[in-house]
């Protein structure tokens, strides 16, 4: 039974037939002390065909499809023009070596042609790739190599490709930093607390808010300056005035100590960049909420943009999310609490991060794993929509947070709700009415650029056939002024003629 070799190379496919197999045994340690050997190989695997790539473009498409376990046209016809044919009923005489299994059944589905790919198969294909260049005689010294990193560069570039606006690394980088932020702000603002409460501890039971300590400390610095003056700007920045008055009454009968210069200072910059960080912390939240509205808006939509992305984030992308069967994402963020309940036979737990969506917080104790259940349902079919729809929308998200609102009302009240099918059908009419309206008003928006056109030509044709009018009018009125004159001067010379007569006589 004789054996045919596919190769696929950056320069295009090579169909190879290793017959005389004997002599290097049907083994791999035979084939592998073969391969090294150029003379002893060749004898046993030549060359029966090349078809080479017509451009860069088609030899990117065929490694393409060849990755992705599927036959292209241009192979097909390949392999049927320079394999034998199998006939039907008949069991063929040949087999045909295969790199992947993938492949391999792809091409015995389509052309019934017997593919194998195993280990010694693997290694008279080493020996091919190893010798490509000598098999190949119109090929230059380099050209191989060159044809190599060409097609991984634009394979790499092609694989690494995405839309700017839909990249989920910046949102699992954006909420980890977050997450720092939350941390840090909260350890530096304590320490701020404790440190300017040796100068004025009774700011901490009047103000509890960190952020807004960190501006009334840097507001106030020494306590002892504290006067009526103060009130207007600290209402400013505590928002009451009542609390603000409190603050300055509590400076003037303060117990603290007095600080020094020096030491005010260090507290004051501290106190600045605490407040630099929250700051930079709000603008982060916002930079996180417009990238989730981009990448994932059904899915912000159904559970919120930090849970959203926090879900993201734990599972590794969207795409990861999105493969991830409901039942892994209801528990997501849970792992410690489920492989503990599993060693120790308890009971499994029925939430992970979507616990701090405020539809389980919402539902009874008795109704908050059934609710965990359908929502993560939700969240499955949400993230699938955003990571595989072609075009962004909030409909999809927007429809599936009403589903959960009445499964809410179902389990208080008894409310049956719509069934999954109807909501998506609704949704998919809108959005063709959407579409619809949209292409009218493209279509409206031409039509009046279109008679405004027209209009415009028209008036332009109107002004110089005006313009056309009045250079004719100019020209007779040139014209007859030209025949007055010619005919006074025939007068005068009919005048001076007559005078010469009369002279005459």
């Amino acid at each position: 039974m004789s054996m045919y070799l596919l190769y696929e190379s950056s320069s295009g496919y090579g169909l190879f037939e290793a017959h005389g197999l004997d002599e290097i045994g049907q083994n791999t340690e035979a084939v592998r002390s073969s391969v090294s050997d150029l003379s002893r190989f060749g004898r046993v695997v030549q060359l029966t065909a090349f078809q080479p790539s017509k451009s860069a473009l088609d030899a990117l498409n065929q490694i393409n499809a060849v990755s992705e376990g599927y036959m292209s046209d241009e192979l097909r016809s390949f392999l049927e023009l320079n394999l034998p044919k199998v006939k039907e009923g008949k069991k063929p005489k040949f087999s045909l070596g295969v790199s992947e299994p993938k492949i391999g059944s792809c091409i015995f589905e389509a052309t019934k042609i017997p593919c194998q790919s195993n280990e010694f198969v693997h290694e008279l294909l080493r020996g091919v790739r190893q010798h490509f260049d000598r098999f190949i005689k119109d090929l230059k010294p380099g050209d191989l190599e060159k044809a190599q990193l060409g097609l991984a560069h634009s394979y790499s570039r092609a694989k690494v490709k995405f839309n700017v606006n839909r990249v989920d690394n910046m949102v699992i980088q954006a909420i980890f930093l977050l997450d720092t932020l939350d941390k840090d702000i909260n350890s530096f603002a304590m320490r701020v607390r404790e440190w300017y409460s040796w100068h004025f501890p009774e700011l901490v039971k009047i103000v509890n808010d960190n952020y807004l300590y960190a501006r009334v400390s840097k507001m106030i610095e020494d306590k002892s300056k504290l006067s009526e003056e103060h009130i207007p700007m600290l209402t400013e920045v505590l928002g009451d005035e009542d609390k603000a008055r409190e603050v300055v009454e509590a400076g003037k009968a303060s117990m603290g100590q007095d600080l020094s210069p020096l030491d005010l200072i260090n507290v004051q910059t501290f106190a600045q960049r605490v407040m630099g960080l929250a700051d930079y912390r709000k603008n982060l939240h916002d930079y996180l909420v417009a990238k989730m509205s981009d990448i994932a808006p059904n899915l912000a939509a159904l559970i919120g943009d930090m849970v959203g992305a926090r879900l993201i984030s734990h599972a590794g992308s969207l795409t990861n999310l999105a493969k991830c069967p409901s039942s892994t994402l209801q528990i997501l963020g849970a792992e410690k609490a489920l492989f503990r309940a599993l060693k120790t036979r308890g009971n499994t737990p029925k939430y992970g991060l979507i616990f701090h969506s405020s539809f389980i917080g919402r539902a009874a104790a008795k109704n908050k794993g059934r609710i965990a259940r359908y929502l993560a349902n939700k969240c499955s079919i949400a993230s699938r929509i955003d990571c595989f729809a072609d075009s962004s929308t909030t409909a999809f998200g927007e429809k599936l947070r009403e589903q959960v609102e009445e499964r809410l009302e179902f389990y208080d009240k008894g409310v049956a709700p719509r069934k999954n099918v109807d909501v998506m059908k609704e949704v998919m009419e809108n959005l063709e009415k959407k579409d619809e309206g949209e292409e009218k008003a493209v279509e409206g928006s031409e039509k009046k650029k279109k008679k405004e056109k027209r209009k415009a030509e028209e008036k332009d044709e109107e002004v110089e056939e005006e313009e056309e009018k009045s250079k004719k009018k100019k020209k007779k009125s040139k014209v007859v002024e030209e025949e007055v004159t010619t005919d006074n001067g025939n007068s005068k010379k009919k005048k001076k003629k007559k005078t010469k007569l009369q002279d005459d006589e």
